[in-house]
């Protein structure tokens, strides 16, 4: 079994694999100051409650947009799991020919976002919105060019900065919603982020399409934790909420 950690700015989302099949999925907060200890012991009893033994883990994939969480991380492998992890970064085998002016600036999940989608969508145009802490997007050509993409806050860092710079809006519960009106201050707080989150989405893949797209329209894939609130819109082509999981398995696959 394949042990596969996306450590983001808010959250770990971990999954294990047995080949292609996720049989288990995870989530905890991110801890940038956790102890290898602190994270072993959360990894072991996390896989133990889903019914799989640490012994059972044969190799673990990890990619991080913090770097300050992958010192712990690695020496979390090494005691609790006896694996030393591959970790995608800069000189991985990914298979995509990344367009950047500096390859080494584009974030390891969006690399595995990619890595994922062209996998499951071979020989099309792509376009992948990951809506977590961050919300992003990648355009990526059927040859497996990653062209470059859009970086603006994700829907719970929109929450905080109203809440902590404002003086009478309160924090909210981030859910979908079903009018653009609200009656309440919640209610348009709410929706303010919903709707807005979605004219953004809809403006930025038309431009995106456009720009690099216009000859042959690509498919658009939703994913991230907050990309399930957008299912109904008509926004994605497909929802995969998993899709960095599923890059980082392959990217291990290549690596080994």
């Amino acid at each position: 079994m394949i042990l596969c950690l996306d450590v983001g700015n808010t959250t770990i989302h971990g999954g294990v694999f047995d080949g292609d099949t996720l049989e288990v999925q995870f989530r905890r907060t991110s801890e940038f100051r956790a102890s290898s200890d602190e994270l072993g012991l959360f990894l072991r009893g996390v896989l133990r409650e889903n019914g799989v033994e640490h012994t059972q883990i044969q190799k673990i994939a990890v990619c991080s947009v913090v770097p300050d969480a992958i010192h712990s991380l690695r020496n979390c492998c090494i005691k609790y799991f006896g694996q030393t992890p591959f970790i995608l970064q800069a000189g991985a085998k990914t298979g995509l020919k990344i367009k950047y002016r500096n390859p080494l600036e584009v974030g390891a999940d969006r690399i595995a976002d990619a890595i994922a989608a062209t996998h499951l969508y071979p020989g099309r145009n792509l376009i992948v919105g990951d809506f977590g802490t961050a919300t992003t997007f990648s355009a990526v050509t059927k040859e497996r060019e990653f062209l470059g993409g859009v970086i603006l806050a994700g829907l719970r860092l929109s929450m905080e900065a109203l809440e902590e710079k404002t003086a009478k809006l309160p924090s909210v519960e981030i859910i979908s919603m079903k009018q653009a009106l609200g009656r309440s201050t919640v209610e348009s707080l709410q929706s303010g982020l919903f709707f807005g989150q979605i004219g953004m989405a809809k403006e930025l893949t038309r431009r995106i399409t456009e720009e690099v797209f216009a000859d042959d329209p690509p498919i658009v894939i939703g994913t991230g934790g907050f990309s399930g609130l957008f299912e109904k819109s008509s926004l994605f082509d497909a929802t995969v909420p998993d899709l960095v999981l599923r890059g980082l398995n392959l990217a291990l696959k290549m690596n080994t």
